[in-house]
């Protein structure tokens, strides 16, 4: 009787050891894919990458981003859109998901449900269509932001073809996207979620010839205006945001492009 208790004793201990065994990995996983995210890989242009108020910068395999836990999205999502990236495949949408790559935990999705807001990409879907590992990887929950229906399938939508006509025409270009994170907006969810009164996207085309640059920003609301009417000197997103968008490119470049509010260098 003592040794059928024994090996019961030992059998329980060896359960509690690979159940041990098990969770030690899942963390030891999970903290070199946070590592790994808090790392350059070598294929990341951080030389186009903006600088980030929460040191939380992940970098994924297709685009990178700074998440902000306090208003539980990204402040900032940054990738480059090049020529060869443009394509019509129909791929299957998945689901969203958390992003495992972010300490603090993205957003869950189920913020969103009921909310009568859109999952809004800051990386379009539509962007990332050359492949169905980079299309999966923009339905992470640290991509999107709560926006309204009409806003994201209306003049945010234009602004995101246009985007993409601009892409073919400089042979690519590095966008940044965002809200601007405030206090006080309004939430959804039980993570509360921010809901940003304005979007901003700026862009940079440092590939067909003398750079240049245009920032727009739009209150979150749909319109019919031009989109010429939403261009602004990315100086102005950077004062609202506190982000420095292209630190490390020479100040005698940076400096003029980005005080100025002129279109009239890209083709609309």
């Amino acid at each position: 009787m003592k040794k059928r208790k024994i090996y019961s004793i030992i059998a329980m201990l060896l359960l509690i050891g690979v159940y041990a065994y098990d969770y030690y990995l899942d963390h030891q996983l999970e903290s070199e894919f946070i590592e790994s995210g808090s790392r350059e890989k070598e294929e990341t242009k951080t030389f186009f990458l903006p600088t980030s108020t929460t040191n939380q910068i992940v970098h994924h395999q297709n685009y990178s981003l700074s998440y902000k836990e306090e208003h539980e999205q990204a402040e900032w999502v940054a990738y480059e859109l090049k020529k060869s990236h443009l394509a019509k495949s129909n791929h299957k949408r998945p689901y969203f998901e958390s992003d495992p790559m972010v300490k603090t935990k993205s957003a869950n999705w189920r913020n969103y449900k009921n909310s009568n807001y859109d999952r809004g990409h800051l990386c379009p879907a539509g962007d990332r269509r050359y492949s169905k590992e980079a299309y999966d990887e923009t339905f992470l929950t640290s991509n999107i932001s709560p926006q309204r229906h009409d806003f994201n399938s209306g003049i945010w939508n234009v602004l995101e073809q246009k985007t993409r006509y601009w892409a073919a025409k400089y042979d690519g270009v590095f966008v940044v996207t965002g809200g601007v994170l405030e206090s006080n907006l309004r939430t959804i969810g039980e993570e509360h979620v921010a809901v940003p009164n304005y979007f901003y996207k700026v862009l940079l085309d440092y590939n067909s010839g003398d750079p240049k640059m245009i920032g727009f920003l739009m209150e979150h609301e749909n319109s019919n205006k031009a989109l010429y009417h939403y261009v602004v000197a990315v100086d102005k997103i950077e004062a609202l945001t506190g982000i420095d968008f292209f630190p490390q490119l020479d100040d005698e470049i940076e400096d003029p492009l980005e005080a100025s509010s002129s279109y009239k260098h890209w083709s609309f």
